[in-house]
């Protein structure tokens, strides 16, 4: 049997200590047998130590029994643009997508292995995310039921124990964790250079922008529970002000993904904007003003997110 292909992409702008400690957990995740290893980055618009720590580890690589890594860069500024220039890079296998702030779990990629194995016509898989907790982040991030905190303060994506498939009407996983083969971009085509963050900003959807158009073409996505990566919590980011841009950006930039063709705003979020302003303007609590402060720049992000078409 011939070796299964898997290329570890990850994209990243001035971030190479964080980036350099997502590779790490990758040359400490267990191997799996008879597969064709190697990591590529995209330094996109970098202007930090990026290049020079990845020209360190490709000299180290030569010695060292390290996963073979490459890197390229992409100057023009934009997530979608870094991710379309690996897709162009690798011809043929998997491409696994590893962000710069993730580190893997120390089964990731035989986990990876597996799902392919036991499924292989399936062109894409998605796995867990799970914030990385220190113990040092605020208890309000910890807050379930009515009023915990949404879009959430770190990105976490668990659908359960058990491998799904998943369709448009169920949660869908972000670019972070994701698993696909060459084949699925020749069918639908690479991410949205409209979408997706440029620089360290808000933006984002690329991804959900790319697992819808590949769902409404009919192909399969399998949610694999045990391919888990570990999102760097950022305590500094933990901040009111910081979150709610998050939930505006967010917000608008998944609305854009799902409705491509809208351009007037429906009446029912109007309705939701003055009952979010209400509730919180009546809140005696920071529990409750924090949920609606949320919710009121969740709502005006989504209205932003459908007059952004007719521009």
């Amino acid at each position: 049997m011939s070796p299964l292909k898997l290329s570890i992409v990850i994209c990243t702008h001035n971030r190479a200590n964080l980036l350099m400690h997502t590779i790490a957990s990758l040359n400490t995740a267990l191997r799996p047998d008879n597969c064709d290893l190697s990591i590529l980055v995209i330094a996109n618009a970098c202007r930090d130590e990026t290049s020079q720590e990845l020209k360190n580890y490709i000299r180290q690589q030569k010695t060292s029994d390290v996963i073979t890594l490459q890197y390229r860069e992409e100057p023009r500024p934009g997530k979608s643009h870094a991710l379309n220039l690996a897709i162009k890079k690798i011809k043929d296998g998997y491409l696994c997508f590893v962000d710069d702030d993730h580190r893997v779990d120390s089964n990731y990629l035989r986990a990876i292995t597996e799902a392919i194995r036991n499924k292989p016509t399936c062109p894409l898989f998605c796995g867990r995310i799970i914030p990385d907790w220190t113990g040092e982040e605020p208890a309000w991030v910890h807050i379930t039921g009515h009023f915990r905190i949404y879009p959430l303060p770190v990105p976490h994506f668990e659908l359960g124990n058990e491998p799904a498939v998943l369709d448009e009407d169920q949660s869908i996983p972000g670019g972070g964790n994701l698993i696909a083969h060459t084949s699925l971009f020749q069918r639908i085509g690479g991410f949205n250079i409209k979408l997706g963050p440029k620089g360290h900003n808000l933006l984002g959807s690329e991804d959900s922008d790319f697992v819808l158009r590949a769902l409404a073409a009919k192909e399969e996505l399998r949610y694999e529970p045990d391919i888990v990566q570990y999102h760097y919590v950022d305590i500094e980011r933990l901040q009111l002000r910081y979150l709610l841009q998050k939930s505006f950006q967010r917000t608008r930039s998944i609305t854009l993904a799902r409705n491509p063709e809208h351009s007037h705003t429906p009446r029912y979020l109007w309705r939701k904007l003055f009952d979010y302003s209400r509730q919180g303007l009546l809140s005696f609590s920071r529990t409750k003003a924090r949920f609606y402060m949320m919710r009121v720049a969740a709502t005006l992000g989504e209205i932003a997110g459908y007059w952004g078409h007719t521009k």
